[in-house]
């Protein structure tokens, strides 16, 4: 689970970068962040997320708000675990550390990679960081812990996007 080379797997988001970008616009907040799939892989993630004026958090600075960038955390982290499902079921996000190495560089485009590096019956823990340009020099580093589903329960991807339409 630490490449980005493809591996077989029924749940569509797991292996198909377009199918992972419908579902990450079924997410209402990343939707409006303009979140970007940059690539998909059983139980790895990478988005990329443009600079937004309308989205600093210091005026004087120029610099990102940082519950931003926790979105784009928490977004990519989330779409790792849904990667590493063998099917779409329902997860939730248990527990969310972020480490603010420092402020993001005003203007530059965000980068984050999630990987979930566990997964089991009932939980998915991922480790992820942002970065601008140079993953060696990260913004953030985050630790996380998804809920999974036990129910039997599952998700379609054309029912969400399909929903979303409407």
């Amino acid at each position: 689970m630490s490449s980005f080379d493809s591996a077989a797997s029924s749940n569509p988001i797991a292996n198909d970068r377009e199918s992972a970008q419908r579902f990450a616009d079924t997410i209402p907040h990343g939707r409006e962040l303009g979140l970007t799939v940059e690539a998909i892989a059983p139980g790895c993630a990478l988005f990329v997320m443009d600079y937004q004026e309308r989205l600093i958090g210091n005026p004087e600075t120029g610099v990102l708000h940082g519950g931003v960038i926790t979105t784009l955390i928490d977004t990519v982290s989330g779409c790792a675990v849904f990667s590493a499902l063998p099917s779409l079921v329902p997860i939730a996000t248990l527990d969310l550390r972020i480490d603010y190495l420092k402020p993001a560089t005003p203007r530059l485009p965000l980068h984050a990679d999630a990987r979930c590096y566990k997964l089991t019956r009932n939980i998915g823990f991922t480790r992820a960081f942002a970065y601008h340009s140079d993953p060696a020099d990260p913004v953030v580093n985050s630790v996380g812990t998804f809920m999974v589903n036990s129910s039997d329960s599952s998700l379609r991807l054309d029912d969400l996007t399909e929903e979303r339409a409407s």
